[in-house]
């Protein structure tokens, strides 16, 4: 039996419009079966290499390849084999949803029959199946978003990617995607996951990369990137504004690195080792320096410190300026770009 061979590969990936580098030099490799996170701000480029994976763009140098194919030589053979589906649902509001999803199998050239049985299918697993006969326009977002996933089902990918699947959705409309995402993925399914959620990346990931500036910066579990940045911290907040510089000196005697200082919440973080006990030790400190405390407590790092630490400013929760409008690859066929130009793309990348 030979090596298993990763999914999804990108060598040197480099992409440039005029003087923005969408892509700089990135690489990555994705395990057969598994869910990569990949992580970044707006504008880092993860839909750019979503683009390049899915045979949408051209990268101007490097290698990808995605199911052992080449994304530019073996591209059309490439998109019968993939799924995809953007930020935004990309489905037509004036058809039903199961004439939607008959519609992107017959793109993909299942015959009449099995596109109708297959739409079907999947209307009943996202739990469209009462709407089905209804027009789209009808739908809330959240059955839009379904939609659009089951859409990029339709063909029965081995390879999946979405791109920020759960932008635009409240919380309980997330939750629920997450869980749908999760039951795909049992299945075998190697999926590729943008998000800008850092609790979505936390949740699905069986790895994550940190994107920033058209490069992977980081690569590992949720639990490799913590420990990237430390060990606990104590969170502590006060009960005036004027009490932070005491409270301050009293806890840097205790910490392992700078207390940091958030005035509006009066909220100071310490990073610390010994859990519990240095958290005694710092309310006996506060209470000597006459400091009071309203809350405190202690905590492991998050992946919003691992982003803070690895690119110097937090992790943005709104919609990804460089994202395509979403759906399909062969939901695509036929639709025209709304974004044409050169410099539209080189603003948005």
């Amino acid at each position: 039996m030979g090596p298993v061979t990763d999914t999804i590969v990108a060598e040197g990936l480099v992409k440039t419009y005029g003087s923005v580098r969408a892509l700089d030099g990135f690489d990555l490799s994705v395990a057969p079966g598994t869910v990569m996170g990949l992580l970044g701000p707006n504008g880092a480029g993860k839909t750019t290499s979503v683009r390049v994976f899915t045979t949408l763009l051209r990268a101007d140098s490097g290698r990808a390849s995605v199911a052992g194919l080449d994304v530019v030589r073996d591209a059309t053979e490439l998109r019968s084999r993939i799924g995809v589906s953007g930020q935004y649902a990309a489905v037509d509001e004036n058809l039903t949803g199961f004439e939607n999803l008959d519609m992107v199998g017959r793109l993909y050239h299942l015959g009449s029959k099995v596109s109708r049985e297959r739409a079907w299918e999947l209307l009943e697993r996202f739990d469209l199946t009462e709407a089905g006969r209804r027009p789209v326009s009808t739908y809330s977002g959240g059955m839009r978003r379904r939609l659009d996933l089951a859409g990029a089902l339709v063909a029965q990918p081995e390879v999946l990617f979405l791109d920020e699947p759960t932008t635009g959705l409240d919380p309980r409309s997330r939750i629920g995607m997450w869980d749908v995402i999760a039951e795909l993925v049992s299945g075998g399914t190697t999926l590729l996951l943008t998000t800008q959620y850092l609790e979505e990346a936390d949740r699905l990931a069986d790895r994550i990369a940190v994107i920033d500036t058209g490069k992977v910066i980081a690569l590992g579990t949720a639990d490799e990137l913590k420990q990237q940045v430390g060990g606990e911290r104590i969170e502590v907040t006060v009960a005036r504004p004027e009490e932070l510089p005491v409270a301050r000196d009293a806890l840097a005697r205790l910490c392992l690195a700078e207390v940091g200082v958030e005035e509006h919440t009066r909220t100071l973080t310490a990073p610390v080792s010994g859990g519990v006990s240095v958290l005694v030790d710092a309310l006996r400190a506060l209470d000597a320096a006459q400091v009071e405390v309203l809350d405190a407590g202690v905590r492991r790092p998050t992946l919003d410190d691992v982003f803070l630490t690895l690119t110097g400013h937090a992790a943005e929760e709104t919609p990804d300026p460089d994202a395509d409008d979403g759906g399909g690859v062969a939901g695509r066929r036929g639709r025209r770009s709304r974004r044409s130009s050169t410099e539209k793309e080189a603003a948005q990348a």
